[in-house]
Protein backbone atom coordinates (compact mmCIF):
# COMPACT_ATOMS: atom_id res chain seq x y z
CA UNK A 1 0.00 0.00 0.00
CA UNK A 2 1.57 3.37 -0.96
CA UNK A 3 0.93 6.47 1.03
CA UNK A 4 1.11 9.60 -0.73
CA UNK A 5 1.30 13.40 -0.09
CA UNK A 6 1.99 15.18 -2.75
CA UNK A 7 -0.86 16.61 -5.14
CA UNK A 8 1.42 16.40 -8.02
CA UNK A 9 2.19 12.48 -7.92
CA UNK A 10 -0.97 11.46 -6.94
CA UNK A 11 -2.24 13.18 -10.08
CA UNK A 12 0.73 11.62 -11.78
CA UNK A 13 0.23 8.15 -11.00
CA UNK A 14 -3.54 8.49 -11.14
CA UNK A 15 -2.73 9.51 -14.85
CA UNK A 16 -0.68 6.84 -15.72
CA UNK A 17 -3.29 4.19 -13.99
CA UNK A 18 -5.84 5.43 -16.20
CA UNK A 19 -3.39 4.76 -19.55
CA UNK A 20 -3.17 1.58 -18.29
CA UNK A 21 -6.79 1.21 -18.59
CA UNK A 22 -7.03 0.57 -15.05
CA UNK A 23 -10.17 1.23 -13.33
CA UNK A 24 -9.86 3.76 -10.36
CA UNK A 25 -12.53 3.49 -7.54
CA UNK A 26 -12.15 6.32 -5.02
CA UNK A 27 -13.36 6.58 -0.94
CA UNK A 28 -13.03 10.32 0.15
CA UNK A 29 -12.98 10.88 3.70
CA UNK A 30 -11.91 12.89 6.69
CA UNK A 31 -9.94 10.34 8.59
CA UNK A 32 -11.05 8.81 11.86
CA UNK A 33 -12.20 5.83 9.96
CA UNK A 34 -14.86 3.51 11.55
CA UNK A 35 -17.43 0.26 10.31
CA UNK A 36 -18.85 2.19 7.61
CA UNK A 37 -16.23 3.81 6.22
CA UNK A 38 -14.79 0.31 5.66
CA UNK A 39 -17.90 -0.87 4.25
CA UNK A 40 -17.07 2.14 1.15
CA UNK A 41 -13.83 0.40 0.93
CA UNK A 42 -14.65 -3.07 0.45
CA UNK A 43 -17.39 -2.17 -2.11
CA UNK A 44 -14.39 0.22 -3.98
CA UNK A 45 -11.82 -2.98 -3.99
CA UNK A 46 -14.92 -5.46 -5.48
CA UNK A 47 -15.51 -2.72 -7.91
CA UNK A 48 -12.27 -0.79 -8.99
CA UNK A 49 -8.82 -2.54 -9.99
CA UNK A 50 -7.42 0.38 -8.10
CA UNK A 51 -8.74 1.52 -4.60
CA UNK A 52 -7.86 4.86 -3.51
CA UNK A 53 -8.40 6.40 -0.21
CA UNK A 54 -7.76 9.92 0.55
CA UNK A 55 -7.67 11.27 4.02
CA UNK A 56 -7.79 15.26 4.54
CA UNK A 57 -9.63 17.41 7.07
CA UNK A 58 -11.38 19.67 4.99
CA UNK A 59 -10.76 23.42 6.65
CA UNK A 60 -13.23 25.28 4.06
CA UNK A 61 -16.19 22.90 5.34
CA UNK A 62 -15.56 23.75 8.81
CA UNK A 63 -17.98 26.89 9.17
CA UNK A 64 -17.07 29.48 12.56
CA UNK A 65 -17.04 28.06 16.19
CA UNK A 66 -16.68 24.35 14.43
CA UNK A 67 -14.94 21.02 15.73
CA UNK A 68 -12.06 21.73 13.05
CA UNK A 69 -9.41 21.88 15.58
CA UNK A 70 -11.05 18.48 17.85
CA UNK A 71 -11.93 16.89 14.81
CA UNK A 72 -10.42 13.84 15.66
CA UNK A 73 -7.81 12.55 13.93
CA UNK A 74 -5.79 9.24 14.26
CA UNK A 75 -3.86 8.08 10.27
CA UNK A 76 -1.45 5.47 11.97
CA UNK A 77 -5.27 3.59 12.74
CA UNK A 78 -6.44 4.99 9.76
CA UNK A 79 -3.77 3.16 7.86
CA UNK A 80 -3.85 -0.10 9.17
CA UNK A 81 -7.87 0.10 8.31
CA UNK A 82 -7.28 0.46 4.65
CA UNK A 83 -4.55 -2.18 4.40
CA UNK A 84 -7.10 -4.37 5.69
CA UNK A 85 -9.89 -3.31 3.42
CA UNK A 86 -7.49 -3.50 0.59
CA UNK A 87 -6.40 -0.32 -0.27
CA UNK A 88 -3.88 0.50 -2.45
CA UNK A 89 -3.18 3.76 -1.99
CA UNK A 90 -3.85 6.31 0.80
CA UNK A 91 -3.61 9.72 -0.52
CA UNK A 92 -2.57 12.32 2.72
CA UNK A 93 -2.37 15.86 1.09
CA UNK A 94 -2.37 18.78 3.81
CA UNK A 95 -4.09 22.09 3.46
CA UNK A 96 -1.47 24.15 2.09
CA UNK A 97 -1.23 21.84 -0.95
CA UNK A 98 -5.20 21.76 -1.21
CA UNK A 99 -5.40 25.41 -0.68
CA UNK A 100 -2.07 27.24 -2.02
CA UNK A 101 -1.44 31.32 -1.20
CA UNK A 102 -4.50 33.26 -2.97
CA UNK A 103 -6.92 30.36 -3.33
CA UNK A 104 -9.81 31.73 -4.87
CA UNK A 105 -12.02 29.27 -6.83
CA UNK A 106 -14.85 27.12 -5.58
CA UNK A 107 -17.75 25.36 -6.18
CA UNK A 108 -21.54 26.29 -5.31
CA UNK A 109 -24.64 23.78 -5.47
CA UNK A 110 -27.20 26.12 -5.28
CA UNK A 111 -30.65 24.92 -4.65
CA UNK A 112 -30.08 21.36 -2.87
CA UNK A 113 -27.43 22.68 -0.75
CA UNK A 114 -29.62 25.05 1.04
CA UNK A 115 -32.16 23.35 3.36
CA UNK A 116 -31.42 21.11 5.84
CA UNK A 117 -27.87 21.13 6.88
CA UNK A 118 -26.98 23.93 4.74
CA UNK A 119 -29.66 26.35 7.01
CA UNK A 120 -27.42 26.16 9.83
CA UNK A 121 -24.14 25.69 8.27
CA UNK A 122 -24.32 28.64 5.30
CA UNK A 123 -21.04 27.70 2.99
CA UNK A 124 -20.54 23.91 4.22
CA UNK A 125 -21.57 22.46 1.15
CA UNK A 126 -19.27 25.25 -0.94
CA UNK A 127 -16.80 23.33 0.82
CA UNK A 128 -17.69 20.04 0.17
CA UNK A 129 -18.30 20.85 -3.45
CA UNK A 130 -14.89 22.20 -3.65
CA UNK A 131 -13.11 19.58 -2.30
CA UNK A 132 -14.23 16.72 -3.73
CA UNK A 133 -14.57 18.38 -6.80
CA UNK A 134 -10.28 19.06 -6.79
CA UNK A 135 -9.87 15.07 -5.19
CA UNK A 136 -11.80 14.03 -8.41
CA UNK A 137 -9.33 16.16 -10.63
CA UNK A 138 -6.51 15.05 -8.79
CA UNK A 139 -7.42 11.27 -8.59
CA UNK A 140 -9.08 10.88 -11.81
CA UNK A 141 -11.45 8.33 -10.15
CA UNK A 142 -13.94 6.17 -12.46
CA UNK A 143 -16.38 5.62 -9.57
CA UNK A 144 -16.22 7.21 -5.90
CA UNK A 145 -18.40 6.09 -3.31
CA UNK A 146 -20.41 8.28 -0.03
CA UNK A 147 -21.98 7.12 2.86
CA UNK A 148 -25.69 7.91 3.17
CA UNK A 149 -25.68 9.08 6.66
CA UNK A 150 -24.51 12.24 4.70
CA UNK A 151 -27.62 12.03 2.86
CA UNK A 152 -27.33 15.77 1.58
CA UNK A 153 -23.32 15.69 0.87
CA UNK A 154 -24.06 12.58 -1.54
CA UNK A 155 -27.21 14.56 -3.05
CA UNK A 156 -24.81 17.44 -3.85
CA UNK A 157 -22.35 15.40 -5.11
CA UNK A 158 -24.85 13.96 -7.21
CA UNK A 159 -25.95 17.25 -8.83
CA UNK A 160 -22.74 18.55 -9.10
CA UNK A 161 -21.18 15.71 -11.17
CA UNK A 162 -24.42 15.68 -13.37
CA UNK A 163 -24.48 19.59 -13.77
CA UNK A 164 -20.13 19.71 -14.36
CA UNK A 165 -20.53 16.64 -16.77
CA UNK A 166 -17.91 15.14 -14.37
CA UNK A 167 -16.82 11.05 -15.72
CA UNK A 168 -17.44 9.56 -12.24
CA UNK A 169 -20.05 7.42 -11.00
CA UNK A 170 -21.28 8.34 -7.90
CA UNK A 171 -22.37 5.04 -5.39
CA UNK A 172 -24.57 6.01 -2.44
CA UNK A 173 -23.51 3.01 0.52
CA UNK A 174 -26.17 2.23 2.86
CA UNK A 175 -25.75 3.64 6.69
CA UNK A 176 -24.07 1.21 9.08
CA UNK A 177 -25.34 1.44 12.38
CA UNK A 178 -23.85 0.04 15.62
CA UNK A 179 -25.57 -3.22 17.45
CA UNK A 180 -27.69 -0.03 19.35
CA UNK A 181 -28.79 1.17 15.85
CA UNK A 182 -26.87 4.00 16.39
CA UNK A 183 -25.59 5.49 13.10
CA UNK A 184 -21.80 5.33 13.18
CA UNK A 185 -19.91 8.47 12.89
CA UNK A 186 -16.43 9.48 13.60
CA UNK A 187 -18.20 12.28 15.63
CA UNK A 188 -19.40 9.68 18.18
CA UNK A 189 -16.31 9.62 19.47
CA UNK A 190 -17.45 12.83 21.75
CA UNK A 191 -20.03 11.08 23.25
CA UNK A 192 -19.73 10.47 27.08
CA UNK A 193 -21.78 7.29 27.44
CA UNK A 194 -24.94 8.95 29.19
CA UNK A 195 -24.74 10.91 25.84
CA UNK A 196 -24.45 8.03 23.87
CA UNK A 197 -27.69 6.79 25.51
CA UNK A 198 -29.83 9.59 24.57
CA UNK A 199 -27.99 9.90 21.09
CA UNK A 200 -30.21 6.48 20.41
CA UNK A 201 -33.42 8.99 19.82
CA UNK A 202 -32.57 9.00 16.13
CA UNK A 203 -32.63 5.57 15.69
CA UNK A 204 -36.09 4.90 17.58
CA UNK A 205 -37.52 7.94 15.68
CA UNK A 206 -36.15 6.46 12.27
CA UNK A 207 -37.90 3.30 13.10
CA UNK A 208 -40.98 4.96 14.64
CA UNK A 209 -41.35 7.20 11.29
CA UNK A 210 -40.80 4.03 8.83
CA UNK A 211 -43.72 1.79 10.76
CA UNK A 212 -46.13 4.86 11.15
CA UNK A 213 -45.57 5.06 7.20
CA UNK A 214 -45.84 1.24 6.53
CA UNK A 215 -49.24 1.61 8.71
CA UNK A 216 -50.27 3.89 6.00
CA UNK A 217 -49.42 7.46 7.77
CA UNK A 218 -48.68 9.79 4.89
CA UNK A 219 -49.02 13.31 6.61
CA UNK A 220 -46.37 15.26 7.36
CA UNK A 221 -47.53 17.00 9.72
CA UNK A 222 -48.80 14.24 12.17
CA UNK A 223 -45.32 12.26 11.22
CA UNK A 224 -43.17 15.40 11.81
CA UNK A 225 -44.89 15.54 15.51
CA UNK A 226 -44.43 11.48 16.46
CA UNK A 227 -40.87 12.21 15.61
CA UNK A 228 -40.48 15.34 17.70
CA UNK A 229 -42.46 13.68 20.46
CA UNK A 230 -40.01 10.63 20.41
CA UNK A 231 -36.83 13.07 20.37
CA UNK A 232 -38.45 15.20 22.95
CA UNK A 233 -38.11 12.25 25.41
CA UNK A 234 -34.70 12.82 26.08
CA UNK A 235 -34.07 16.30 27.60
CA UNK A 236 -30.17 16.68 27.02
CA UNK A 237 -31.09 16.57 23.37
CA UNK A 238 -31.99 19.33 21.56
CA UNK A 239 -34.01 19.49 18.00
CA UNK A 240 -32.46 21.37 14.96
CA UNK A 241 -34.44 20.26 12.72
CA UNK A 242 -37.17 17.34 11.55
CA UNK A 243 -37.89 17.35 7.71
CA UNK A 244 -39.02 15.16 5.44
CA UNK A 245 -38.02 16.29 1.72
CA UNK A 246 -37.80 14.39 -1.49
CA UNK A 247 -35.23 12.21 -1.84
CA UNK A 248 -34.04 13.48 -5.15
CA UNK A 249 -34.28 17.55 -5.12
CA UNK A 250 -34.61 17.74 -0.75
CA UNK A 251 -37.84 20.31 -1.73
CA UNK A 252 -40.41 19.76 1.36
CA UNK A 253 -43.41 17.59 1.14
CA UNK A 254 -46.52 17.93 2.50
CA UNK A 255 -47.63 14.38 1.58
CA UNK A 256 -45.13 11.54 2.25
CA UNK A 257 -44.38 8.61 -0.42
CA UNK A 258 -42.18 6.13 -1.14
CA UNK A 259 -39.53 8.15 -2.18
CA UNK A 260 -39.76 10.73 0.89
CA UNK A 261 -36.34 11.23 3.09
CA UNK A 262 -36.90 11.90 6.57
CA UNK A 263 -33.82 13.67 7.67
CA UNK A 264 -33.05 14.43 11.66
CA UNK A 265 -30.01 16.85 13.23
CA UNK A 266 -29.39 17.39 16.65
CA UNK A 267 -27.11 18.62 19.17
CA UNK A 268 -26.54 16.51 22.35
CA UNK A 269 -23.94 18.71 24.38
CA UNK A 270 -21.16 20.29 21.72
CA UNK A 271 -22.19 17.33 19.29
CA UNK A 272 -24.37 17.63 16.23
CA UNK A 273 -25.47 13.99 15.14
CA UNK A 274 -27.87 13.42 11.67
CA UNK A 275 -29.62 10.65 10.40
CA UNK A 276 -31.88 9.71 7.81
CA UNK A 277 -34.06 7.06 6.45
CA UNK A 278 -35.89 7.01 3.01
CA UNK A 279 -39.15 5.58 4.24
CA UNK A 280 -40.38 3.35 1.57
CA UNK A 281 -36.77 2.01 1.46
CA UNK A 282 -36.22 -1.77 2.19
CA UNK A 283 -33.19 -1.78 4.80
Amino acid sequence: MQIISDIQQMQSLATSLKREGKRIAFVPTMGFLHAGHASLLREGRRRGDVLVLSIFVNPIQFGQNEDLDLYPRDVERDCRIAAECGVDIVFTPDAAGMYPPGFQTGVTVREVSLPLCGASRPGHFDGVATVVAKLFNIVQPDLALFGRKDYQQLAVIRRMVLDLCMPVEIVGMPIVRETDGLAMSSRNAYLSQEQRRSALCLHRTVVAARKMFAAGERRVDVMRKAAQETIGQEPSVSIEYVEFRDGATLEEQEIVDNATLLALAVKIGQTRLIDNTVLGEEL
